[in-house]
């Protein structure tokens, strides 16, 4: 361990080998920080907080403070920090607000500046929350998920896999899996084709997944209308039986189905352009 003379370094907390704190870091009682961790300076770490192996904190950033909610009278609640995460400088992390709850970040996670992860949020691996995005309370995002810079996610909103999330967008609704969003109020612009291709998702299941979504967004349909034929049609290919199961989950806030204005009004054509990624090939 290289832990700094100035970091106040509490002796109830775990260190693990090769962890590194930099000046001015405080670390509580109840934390535990996994190997070859590096914390930087003036980093907080509070509560029952705990970080995995080989994550960079970056400084300013503050994990397991209180959460920012009225009902909370200081019960034990957890954070708990996979590996590999990049926190840059001012994240945050709040435990949950009710007795023994989690907040969760995965592994393998990009959040940037002053990003902000909510009481009982789960962030899923892979995720990008870009400067400033910020998760209200009990916000789930899936896996490899983006979220651009000041976007603004309600409570209790999930946000699906590989979802690509514009920045400044306002979202108070579930957003389906594989899709891009954007806007004040949120609309889908499409399907995220080229993060689906740069994840290896085969052409067949691109196409499957297009053709799932000109059902749930341009067609007319209302979401059971929607999913019913989306089953019928397409539920043998894994990445539209992911879609259906999100989009079958008990929701809170409903789903976001709604395209763009134009988008809708044209219909399927205009939902990804890329010839590459066309059931008629180049148009």
């Amino acid at each position: 361990m290289k832990i700094h003379p100035t970091a106040i370094v509490h002796p109830g907390a775990e260190i693990d080998e090769g962890v590194e704190i930099g000046p001015f870091s405080i670390i509580g009682p109840n934390v535990r920080i996994g190997r070859n961790t590096v914390v930087m300076s003036s980093v907080v770490v509070e509560g029952w907080t705990t970080v995995g192996a080989d994550n960079v904190i970056f400084p300013n950033a503050v994990l397991g403070t209180a959460p920012q909610d009225l009902s909370y009278r200081g019960q034990r609640a957890y954070v708990r920090i996979g590996d590999r995460n990049e926190l840059r400088e001012g994240v945050t992390v709040h435990r949950a607000a009710d007795e023994d709850g989690v907040t969760s970040v995965g592994d393998d996670n990009l959040l940037m500046a002053y990003a902000h992860v909510a009481h009982n949020c789960h962030v899923g691996s892979q995720v990008v929350m870009a400067n400033y995005a910020g998760l209200a309370g009990h916000a789930v995002v899936e896996d490899q998920a983006i979220l651009g810079g000041l976007s603004g996610v309600h409570q209790f909103v999930r946000i699906g896999r590989l979802c690509m999330v514009g920045g400044l967008a306002k979202i108070t609704k579930d957003l389906p899996p594989f899709a891009i969003v954007d806007g004040n109020p949120a609309r889908i612009y499409g399907l995220n084709s080229r993060g689906l291709r740069r994840r290896g998702v085969a052409e067949e299941a691109r196409l499957a997944l297009k053709r799932s979504f000109r059902l749930l967004t341009t067609a007319g349909l209302n979401l059971e209308q929607a999913l019913a034929a989306i089953r019928s049609a397409l539920s043998d290919c894994p990445e539209v039986a992911h879609l259906v199961g999100f989009l079958e989950a008990p929701t809170r806030m409903g789903v976001l189905t709604r395209a763009c204005g134009d988008r809708r009004q044209r219909g399927a054509e205009i939902l990804d352009p890329d010839p590459r990624d066309s059931d008629r090939g180049p148009r």
